[in-house]
């Protein structure tokens, strides 16, 4: 099985024993508490940061808190990848780290977009529940040419990001695709989409290791992976809003 989430990927459930008899299992309804647990975390430091902006009226007093938080966020996403039964202790700590880079970024564009964020976290948690509604219903079922579409086209949304990062140390700026025009909007669209279709894959895996036996601490290690497309799911919404309001 494939996830385009490199939380969750094909070896997420590989590399432990299956659970002897008797031992605590990975349960859904664990992960599901799991993940609200991160969730209320990583809103504690966001409305921090959120207030600190607003009290200050400055950027520059919340970036160091949101640049910390993106770069320790992903030190700690690596860590827990590849140390998968650190999760529930990396889990917690990677929600703290992500809700400071949030909360910054979410002010910034609040001030410049008034209402933009309220709109964005009800798209987030409406796109989350509405998937997650049509995938117990059956109606969305994860074939492996979906997870392989999905998968392609995540590989290729990062690419073009890395591309635009190491281009930018040079100064130079990727044409349209992150510009308001109609290529840019189509752009953050398509990218919306396959954030919201890698919720699915999640979904489809975290089932797949509670069939499987799954060892219980494996409960923060999916809400972990849940919780990192939710993050980009919510920020390319984010994105998307911003170019919409700039027409």
């Amino acid at each position: 099985m494939r996830t385009a989430n490199p939380a969750l990927n094909s070896k997420t459930f590989q590399d432990y024993e299956v659970a002897a008899s008797g031992r605590e299992t990975m349960s859904m309804q664990g992960t599901v508490n799991r993940t609200a647990f991160l969730l209320i975390l990583l809103m504690l430091p966001a409305f921090w940061v959120w207030n600190m902006f607003f009290s200050s009226g400055s950027a520059g007093a919340v970036m160091p808190y949101a640049i910390g938080g993106a770069v320790g966020g992903l030190i700690v996403a690596v860590i827990t990848v590849f140390k998968k039964t650190w999760a529930p202790a990396t889990a917690p700590l990677y929600a703290l780290l992500e809700g400071a880079f949030l909360g910054g970024i979410s002010a910034i564009f609040e001030a410049q977009y008034p209402g933009i964020v309220l709109q964005a976290v009800f798209l987030t948690f409406g796109t989350l529940f509405g998937l997650l509604a049509a995938y117990r219903s059956g109606l969305i079922k994860v074939t492996q040419n979906f997870r392989l579409g999905v998968v392609a086209a995540t590989g290729g949304i990062f690419l073009v990001y890395m591309l635009t990062w190491i281009l930018g140390f040079f100064g130079v700026n990727m044409p349209m695709i992150h510009e308001s025009g109609i290529v840019g909007i189509g752009f953050s669209v398509f990218v919306v989409i396959i954030a919201a279709l890698n919720l699915v894959l999640d979904f489809d895996f975290i089932e797949s290791g509670v069939e499987q036996g799954a060892p219980r601490y494996m409960e923060w290690f999916a809400a972990f992976g849940l919780l990192v497309t939710l993050v980009w799911l919510y920020v390319e919404i984010l994105r998307l809003l911003a170019k919409l309001n700039r027409r």
